[in-house]
């Protein structure tokens, strides 16, 4: 593959901090490159100066003549231009509509956007998309597109459909990711979306962030550690060099406990062997490799949960008068159940967020009602970190232990400045202020102190924006053992397939559908045509099955295209794999559970506290093995089913 450019040392300094040295790379041809790396790493830093957006502080950047690139970054310039001029400056109409390319942009990216319409009169969402447009238009009319693109958060405002637009667009753009057609530019593309970096990607770049120290001791610059193939790849590769360091790290700290030891008896004089062996203690201690921050996201303590989690009841809501006036959820009836895991996919405006608020009781209906059980305690992580406005002039411990002084773990208590080292925040950043720390510690400072109020159920609005992968499955970890109940509002398919059972959808036309298929169901019935832009639109789909919720939230069947045996076969594996992590989750609990009884059995004199103890957990005991007979009969239904389809 052709070599389109490469950077020799090349390195950035941010004030008096090293964020990046001696960076050498070769982008080539079909590369699709996919950069990760902890919130402030240096990945927005790196991309920049690939770009040409900004000067590298040493080395150089070398490309090829001819090679072309277009970058979008996070900044959101604000313009009183067209959306058309954005998008195709110095073009008129007639020259791009015709164009193939140009028109799969604006169907994918711009079909609710006015061309006219100012980039001032649009949201932040809608802005980014038409940068994004403006991006993947570069070009493409006078038939030179972009060499490369260089992607900054490229999913950031897209909705689950969006994504896999973005990313069918991309590779038959570029061509075969294993090289066996013809190949059409590079990619470049930082992104927390793991679903799309393993739809797109061929490499994977990690942005390992550099540590400084303080004091005397040198810094230590970011650096970067490549990986060949996609997400997944890239993981198990990274356990395996984290497996071997860990194995070269055991006989460095083995061979320095022993020079240490050494020096301890006093080194003879006046000989080179032993000066040699003091210069080798030195330097064994001097290069300790610097700690990787770690983030634990803990388990903490839940309020009970009741039998009653929260029921709509023919809820209907529309917001607006006159013409104006669009319907959001129309006689809408939703049981949500105790410990169940539902995530909900939708369109654009369809009234996601909206559904968390009502569920949450900030929203009234104007017709039904919501009815939340006497000990739910729920809480929302919502999409923006405004709330964490109040607390800007606190800092990071002071506003978690704003919340709580300290916290159940486990068996122990874990005070609040012991939490916030644990969940990422390094000493000198958990006492940092929180107007000056980033956007994705914001977002990990918002989730640990809705955790510390031990809530028992959870509203999740997108809860990826600006995390990391490594906080992302941190958080997974953790959720994956939260027993209440929780609702995930997101785009990224990881997260949702990981952390919940089912999934719910909104197409725009004030009806909740159960989708037994995930997000791949839902994407093939927007493709057959159900819901247009949010609000608006008619479907080919009937919803003449309105069924009452079965228990945790189970639906009876939808209206839906026939299907055929090979779908259904993978929609009752699928369904027979979601009833088997339930299961796992149960067992797992009924195990806890056991272990309690049998630790409160063993005094043979009980306080009458004890006894009392003794009673709830037995309840909750037979409720959960109860739950566990339903659902091995489940499986075996869908087992079943599997084996019909086949």
């Amino acid at each position: 593959m052709a070599h389109l450019f490469g950077t020799q040392s090349i390195g950035a300094i941010g004030g008096s901090r090293k964020i990046l040295a001696d960076i050498s790379v070769s982008v080539a041809d079909g590369d699709r490159i996919g950069v990760l790396g902890p919130n402030g790493a240096g990945k927005t830093t790196l991309l920049d100066m690939l770009a040409g957006e900004r000067e590298v502080d040493s080395g150089q950047i070398i490309v090829r003549d001819g090679v072309t690139f277009a970058h979008l970054s996070q900044r959101d310039v604000i313009s009183d231009q067209k959306v058309q001029s954005v998008v195709h400056p110095g073009l008129a109409a007639h020259e791009w509509a015709s164009v193939p390319a140009i028109r799969d942009v604006h169907e994918g990216l711009l079909a609710d956007i006015d061309l006219e319409a100012k980039m001032s009169e649009l949201s932040g969402g809608q802005r980014r998309r038409v940068n994004l447009a403006r991006v993947l238009s570069a070009g493409v009319v006078q038939g030179h597109p972009a060499d490369v693109l260089v992607l900054d958060e490229p999913t950031n405002h897209l909705d689950v459909e969006g994504v896999s637009w973005l990313a069918k667009h991309l590779n038959q753009r570029m061509g075969p990711r294993d090289g066996s057609g013809r190949n059409s530019g590079a990619l470049i593309v930082v992104t927390h979306d793991r679903w799309f970096l393993d739809a797109v990607c061929t490499h994977v770049w990690e942005v390992v962030p550099g540590i400084d120290p303080g004091g005397s001791r040198p810094q230590v610059p970011g650096r970067i550690e490549m990986y060949e193939g996609s997400y997944a790849a890239y993981i198990l590769a990274r356990a395996e060099r984290a497996r071997q360091n860990a194995l070269a790290e055991q006989k460095r700290q083995n061979l320095l406990r022993k020079e240490l030891a050494w020096l301890r008896r006093g080194a003879p004089a006046r000989t080179s062997k032993p000066r040699f062996r003091i210069e080798a203690a030195e330097e064994l201690i001097v290069n300790e490799p610097p700690p990787r921050d770690e983030v634990e996201l803990v388990r903490m303590a839940t309020a009970r949960l009741g039998k009653q989690v929260i029921d709509l009841e023919g809820v209907s809501l529309a917001f607006g008068e006159g013409d104006e006036k669009r319907t959001i959820f129309e006689d809408v009836t939703y049981r949500l159940a105790p410990a169940e895991r539902v995530g909900i996919v939708g369109v654009n405006g369809a009234g996601k967020t909206t559904l968390l608020r009502l569920l949450s009781g900030e929203v009234e209906p104007d017709s039904g009602r919501v009815k939340l059980g006497r000990t739910v305690k729920v809480r929302t992580l919502s999409q923006d970190t405004h709330e964490l406005d109040a607390v800007a002039h606190r800092r990071v411990v002071e506003a978690v232990a704003d919340v709580a002084q300290s916290v159940m773990i486990g068996d122990g208590e874990v005070s609040a400045s012991q939490l916030v080292e644990r969940i990422g925040f390094t000493r000198s950043r958990a006492w940092t202020p929180v107007a000056d720390i980033s956007g994705g510690e914001r977002r990990r400072l918002q989730l640990i102190r809705l955790l510390m109020s031990e809530p028992n159920v959870i509203l999740l609005d997108e809860p990826t924006n600006d995390l990391d992968t490594d906080t992302l499955a941190a958080m997974e970890d953790l959720l994956d053992s939260f027993p209440g109940t929780l609702v995930v509002v997101s785009h990224d398919r990881y997260l949702l397939e990981r952390t919940t059972t089912h999934q719910l959808a909104l197409f725009g036309d004030g009806k909740l559908r159960a989708i037994p298929g995930g997000v791949e169901q839902y994407l093939q019935m927007r493709e057959a045509g159900m819901g247009g832009v949010a609000g608006r639109g008619t479907s080919q789909w009937s919803d003449t099955n309105r069924e009452e919720p079965g228990k945790n939230g189970a639906h009876k069947t939808l209206a839906a295209p026939k299907t055929s045996d090979a779908q259904l076969f993978r929609e009752a594996q699928k369904e027979a794999r979601r009833i088997e992590r339930q299961m796992d989750r149960l067992a797992s609990q009924i195990e806890k559970y056991e272990a309690q009884l049998g630790e409160l059995a063993a005094n043979p004199e009980p306080s009458a506290d004890q006894i009392a103890e003794m009673a709830r957990v037995s309840a909750v005991l037979q409720d959960a093995q109860s739950e566990h007979d339903e659902l091995e009969m489940a499986w075996l239904e869908a087992a079943e089913a599997a084996e019909r389809a086949k």
